[in-house]
């Protein structure tokens, strides 16, 4: 208090400035009010200058009849503002540096710009890729519950030695499971028990990439001895088609039968019956075959005309199985085995099937169904052998059958192919020491 008057000091803060310092002399400036007037003379007065107090008073606006804090009042501004000086500072349409917060000159802050196409599709594929991942791990998840590990390799006797590169056992059999009355009425697949082999391959991989071959069921072979669980029983070794081992003594008597008469170790196994070939099949949308003549095998029910064709579960079935048509007999039909088994490897790691949920699900549910493998196949070791059997119809890879000196000459063996005993030594000694072929 002074003379009757209030002096309003103290500190103002802002944020982000230092604090200001008290005031030397009194504010001779306009006071921004509405503050009351304690002077001697209580008023009113107009607001003219003329006010009594301690401290002049000048008026801010040119018209006195203009109130100082009136809503929409303007700001006075000098008639002719100076020019600001250019620089790395000066603004967009060439102003000055912008005041930042307390006060401090800053840059001037580009203006935002939305994410541009690149940028979107960026993130349109991180997001893609993220889902896949998701949905990969969990198909991985499912697809290990869902694989039927029951083929038990491990005791087997008299084994040959661990040789160089991986040796796979690929069989197709006769298995109906899976198939009601009608689907083996419709597929001709007969109402046979038990089940045996349609069809056997060595797909083998090493450092000279993929072989893949064929193992005619017809093959003239030794059955190795063993012991029938049924009976208790001891049979000796004895010569017969490779096709019996396994309905003597299913995978365990058809790998050892393999073992014995190649000279390799088998090291995976892998299974699948009709139902789930036919499945996979129709799952990927068909398989496309070319063929050089006109078929028609009432045994196995494939009517087609010659050139290329789409073929559904059922009729690859057919193609895959029926041997009356081929020239070669059963060595036609393992040519005809392998050339489909790659096309349908082929087909299925297409993008338009791999990509697509409502084919790659099915088709990898229906292998499912019907495949069994051994208890050491990992779900990495069955995606290797699938692209392994990918490369061969890729051009990365041979195909052939087991080299055959011709039909046996008596007996049981009449109907049956003996294997040409120094070409077929000859390329198992070359796979069983990754040698090229």
């Amino acid at each position: 208090m002074n003379d009757g008057h209030r002096v309003i000091t103290g500190q103002v803060w802002r944020s982000g400035s230092p604090p200001l310092q008290e005031p030397a002399g009194p504010y001779e400036g306009y006071i921004v009010g509405p503050y009351p007037y304690h002077g001697t003379d209580p008023g009113p007065y107009p607001y003219d200058g003329t006010r009594p107090g301690p401290y002049p008073h000048p008026a801010p606006y040119d018209t006195p009849a203009a109130p100082p804090h009136q809503e929409g009042a303007a700001e006075p501004y000098p008639e002719h503002a100076p020019e600001p000086p250019a620089g790395p500072l000066a603004g967009p349409d060439g102003g000055g540096p912008r005041p930042g917060r307390g006060g401090r000159t800053t840059g001037v802050r580009p203006p935002s710009v939305r994410p541009g196409r690149v940028r979107r599709t960026v993130r349109l594929l991180a997001a893609l890729l993220c889902a896949l991942a998701l949905t990969g791990a969990g198909t991985c998840a499912w697809a290990e519950f869902e694989l039927d590990r029951s083929v038990d390799l491990s005791g087997l006797p008299d084994r040959p030695p661990q040789g160089r590169g991986t040796n796979y056992l690929v069989v197709g059999s006769d298995g109906r499971d899976g198939l009601s009355e009608q689907a083996r009425k419709e597929l001709h697949t007969g109402t046979a028990g038990g089940s045996r082999t349609d069809s056997m391959m060595l797909l083998h991989t090493g450092a000279h990439g993929t072989t893949m071959v064929s193992l005619p069921r017809d093959s003239w072979v030794t059955i190795p001895s063993y012991v029938d669980p049924n009976t208790g029983k001891f049979h000796r070794a004895t010569k017969n088609k490779l096709n019996a081992a396994y309905s003597l003594g299913g995978p365990r008597m058809l790998v050892r039968t393999v073992e014995l008469n190649t000279g390799l170790r088998v090291d995976h196994y892998a299974e699948t019956g009709f139902a789930g070939f036919v499945g996979v099949v129709d799952a990927v949308g068909g398989v496309e075959m070319c063929v050089d003549r006109r078929i028609d095998d009432p045994k196995s029910g494939l009517k087609l005309r010659k050139g290329c064709h789409d073929l559904t579960g059922a009729q690859a079935l057919a193609f895959v199985r029926q041997r009356h048509q081929e020239a070669d007999g059963d060595l036609g039909r393992s040519r005809n085995q392998r050339a489909f088994l790659s096309a349908l490897a082929r087909k299925a790691a297409a993008p338009g099937v791999v990509l697509d949920p409502f084919r790659a699900y099915p088709a990898l549910s229906a292998g499912l169904d019907t495949l069994d493998v051994d208890k050491g196949m990992e779900l990495k070791t069955l995606l290797s052998l699938f692209q392994a059997m990918r490369s061969v119809s890729g051009g990365g890879g041979r195909q052939l059958n087991v080299p055959v000196s011709g039909p046996g000459s008596t007996g049981a063996a009449r109907n049956a192919l003996k294997w040409d005993e120094v070409k077929a030594k000859r390329l198992f000694a070359e796979l069983r020491d990754d040698r090229p072929v």
